[in-house]
């Protein structure tokens, strides 16, 4: 085309210039009459006024007849429609979009103030920087002299046409020589930019998404794999653990059957919670998978038979049955442990007891001559050591119930402390069955004693022997003589013991017997008489007869000792 008015007067070039991307269908292409021409513009008048475009006074005569001002109107209109209208750039209108566009990508150029479509353009830089923002191979945006306005321009136009194909519809005068460049004329101008970059967009994006699909599909294989490996995993763990359930075998003590029960505890706070977070990962996983082929229209993934959700499920509740059983055998293992103990426990105190009762019924049944007795009773004494080692066994035994948590035994009313007690009883009563015995024995030999003597000592002695060793220490004997009314001086009493301890070995009943004896036994003895006569007349030189009254001596022996 050469002339607005010429060419598009037939209106051949306006039909052409509207089917670039549809069909008029016929029309006249060599026309020669003016109806002819006239069908041809008005097909293309009413092409244009069916995409939606308003055309103002203008008709087919007036692009016939070359009306200037109203075809450049039109082709402005079109202009308008075609090619800046269907900018859009955040909702704005075509103008507004397509500035805001070119801010966008210049905005990291700092000579570059894009605010119109007229003067901001006119040092050729603008150009420059769309040129650069999407193809920096083209332009190096760095080395240009800012200040050579006619050369950057220039530099743009050849670049566009011959790197971009976008024709050069301006001239370098158009923009850097004219006081106020055609808003119109740099919008149609720069829209030629938008499109050659938003195909170019438009080509990355297509790109982009290829390659992001590919990676989406990437990552949902991978999801996959890692999912089914998990969950093969997570049913292999079930079952083994299930399986070293089943094959456990109790050994039957308490400790082994506690054991059980500690791993089992530490089981379900660690491994199990383990599990259950797995399990609900699993469950997350094959969500998200089936979400993103959702997204992008695929068919849903179905795992592989045994592995879906379903099957994990019906193995948890097969692990929880599992785990019921478990619990019930340790808990009956534990029961019948702790009824073991209880029964074994009742056995060997009642059979201790039963012992003890034997020897306090064979205790309480020695009779016969002293010496005898004292055979028996020393024959049962042996037996004492060999009842504190079934008391000990019979201990060991209580240990093990507490050990077990064993709080009651309704098979015994005994527990180690009774049988203690009643041990210790009989222990006793054999000690002092022996003491008795034997002071029996010394008091039987004590012929130049009263019975009614004998009685009083020997009271005396278990009095005061307060730890029942059969034995006086010191102070002990001290205090029975006291009680006799025997009062010594503490050095003597230190030596009478001394003496005595070498004799006996210790103050022994029979020591205290003889000293008794010593002390009380009539002796005719010069000594003895001197001091009978000194405590009749308390200690006067002489005896007098009221002397011989106070301290009662019979009348005759009165008489004899006057004579």
């Amino acid at each position: 085309m050469s002339s607005l008015v010429k060419d598009l007067s037939d209106g051949v070039k306006l039909i052409q210039l509207m089917v670039r991307d549809t069909s008029l269908g016929r029309y006249n292409k060599n026309p020669r009459m003016r109806v002819q021409k006239a069908e041809n513009v008005n097909k293309a008048l009413e092409f244009i006024t069916s995409r939606g475009v308003k055309l103002t006074n203008i008709g087919p005569e007036d692009i016939i007849d070359g009306n200037l001002k109203l075809i450049l109107g039109m082709i402005w209109t079109l202009v308008l429609r075609f090619t800046i209208a269907d900018i859009n750039e955040e909702g704005l209108s075509a103008k507004e979009g397509l500035l805001l566009w070119c801010q966008r990508k210049t905005a990291p150029y700092k000579e570059v103030n894009v605010q119109d479509f007229s003067l901001s353009w006119s040092d050729g830089l603008a150009l420059c920087a769309l040129i650069h923002c999407h193809r920096p191979d083209l332009i190096d945006y760095d080395r240009l002299d800012k200040s050579d306005r006619r050369g950057n321009t220039q530099l743009a136009f050849d670049v566009a046409a011959q790197s971009l194909g976008i024709p050069q519809l301006l001239e370098v005068a158009d923009l850097c020589d004219s006081d106020r460049p055609d808003e119109r004329s740099v919008m149609t101008y720069v829209a030629s930019y938008f499109h050659a970059f938003s195909s170019q967009d438009q080509a990355e994006t297509v790109s982009r998404r290829i390659e992001k699909f590919a990676d989406l599909m990437q990552s949902i294989w991978v999801s996959r794999n890692d999912y089914e490996r998990r969950v093969r995993a997570l049913l292999t763990a079930l079952t083994e653990t299930q399986e070293k359930w089943a094959s456990v075998k109790f050994t039957g003590t308490y400790a082994d059957v506690k054991k059980h029960a500690a791993n089992f505890t530490t089981y379900k706070q660690t491994t199990k919670r383990t599990w259950v977070t797995e399990k609900q990962d699993l469950a997350t996983l094959l969500g998200n998978v089936q979400t993103k082929l959702k997204t992008y229209k695929l068919r849903p993934y179905v795992p592989p038979p045994g592995l879906a959700i379903s099957d994990i499920d019906d193995a948890w509740e097969v692990l929880l049955a599992s785990e019921a059983r478990r619990s019930r055998a340790i808990n009956a293992q534990i029961r019948e442990i702790q009824e073991t103990l209880r029964k074994r426990f009742a056995a060997l105190a009642d059979g201790f007891r039963e012992r003890l009762r034997s020897i306090s019924l064979e205790l309480s049944a020695v009779e016969g001559p002293l010496e005898e007795q004292q055979r028996q009773i020393e024959e049962i004494q042996t037996r004492i050591p060999a009842l504190s080692d079934a008391l000990a066994t019979v201990e060991a035994a209580e240990v093990e119930c507490v050990s077990a948590k064993v709080e009651e035994n309704d098979y015994t009313i005994f527990t180690c402390q009774d049988l203690e007690f009643e041990l210790e009883l009989v222990v006793q009563s054999i000690a002092k069955k022996i003491s008795f015995i034997d002071n029996q024995i010394v008091s039987r030999n004590m012929t130049n004693l009263t019975p009614a003597q004998i009685e009083q000592f020997e009271s005396t002695f278990r009095y005061f022997d307060k730890d029942e060793t059969n034995t006086l220490n010191l102070s002990e004997m001290a205090a029975a003589l006291a009680s006799l009314g025997i009062v010594y001086a503490d050095e003597d009493l230190d030596i009478i013991y001394d003496q005595l301890l070498q004799e006996y070995g210790a103050m022994t009943f029979e020591a205290f017997i003889n000293l008794l004896v010593d002390i009380t036994e009539d002796q005719t003895s010069p000594d003895q008489l001197r001091e009978a006569f000194q405590g009749a007349a308390s200690n006067k030189a002489y005896v007098t007869e009221l002397d011989l009254r106070l301290a009662h001596i019979p009348a005759n022996a009165m008489t004899t000792c006057g004579k």
